[in-house]
């Protein structure tokens, strides 16, 4: 079957976040995809399939971290709709049956591509004890994302020192379900984005996520508010680095990225 590693969020190849993508028949069983997740090794693998005309969606669609299964993953979704469009498989807006609901992924005519995600709730919690120590930086805010994201956003001084961190992972595997966001607004908004962030998953075996999708689910909310306006621009400043544009409508978030095919082979196994 065919197999393709795609960069997303980003407009050119070799940054972003690659996921792999396998269109199927149906679902094989859970250890084969686990182990497929695994031989990629790519901080997510999206698998899915066409379900019948009338259901509740166009495709089914899992994805999985070289550990474990995931509720929810946006630049999976993102790669898995690019591979749709580019390839003439699918046409116009598709909607993705997963764990989280119902997921639109809306082309546009300049190639991105528009993703329609739930907003994460938010709630406001004290700073743990030990998180400054590992992630080597003192948080002045924290708030929990709720069951469908499962991290802890942490607001940090300022861009300079989110993009210094060097964290112990393995010491921030404590503090939540998947893991640690740690954001600050922009030092200079006239560089094209409005906030940056890094995030950092241990529990499901990625110390690093290039750019994740899913947290600007709660990015978007907290820095909408903070900066009184439902439209912005992260960037996730990973040593891959990549943006992702947000839209915060209610209890819906957008976010807004392009894609590269940079693989495109036969998976034999």
């Amino acid at each position: 079957m065919r197999i393709r590693i795609v960069d997303a969020f980003t407009d050119r190849p070799f940054a972003g976040n690659p996921a792999g993508v396998l269109l199927l028949d149906a679902f094989p069983d859970d250890d084969w995809l686990q182990n497929v997740a695994l031989e990629v090794n790519h901080a997510e693998t999206a698998f899915a399939h066409r379900l019948p005309e009338g259901a509740e969606a166009d495709w089914a669609l899992r994805w999985f971290t070289p550990a474990t299964e995931v509720a929810m993953c946006g630049h999976a979704t993102l790669a898995t709709a690019h591979v749709l469009h580019t390839t003439g498989t699918h046409t116009g807006p598709v909607r993705f049956a997963t764990r989280s609901g119902v997921l639109i992924a809306t082309p546009a005519d300049d190639g991105s591509i528009t993703l329609d995600f739930p907003t994460a709730p938010l709630t406001a919690v004290e700073v743990p004890d030990g998180v400054a120590e590992a992630l080597g930086a003192e948080p002045f805010t924290a708030f929990d994302t709720g069951p469908s994201v499962g991290d802890l956003v942490v607001e940090l001084a300022d861009e300079k020192t989110v993009r210094g961190l060097t964290p112990d992972h393995k010491a921030l595997a404590a503090y939540s379900t998947r893991g640690l966001i740690a954001t600050a607004r922009a030092e200079d908004p006239a560089r094209g984005y409005d906030f940056v962030s890094r995030c950092f998953f241990p529990n499901v075996g990625i110390d690093e996520d290039p750019v994740t999708g899913s947290a600007h689910t709660a990015l978007a909310p907290y820095w909408s508010e903070r900066l009184g306006r439902p439209d912005l621009t992260g960037l996730q400043a990973s040593p891959r680095s990549g943006r992702v544009r947000t839209g915060l409508r209610g209890d819906r978030t957008l976010l807004t990225g392009c894609a590269v095919t940079v693989i495109d082979g036969e998976l034999r196994a």
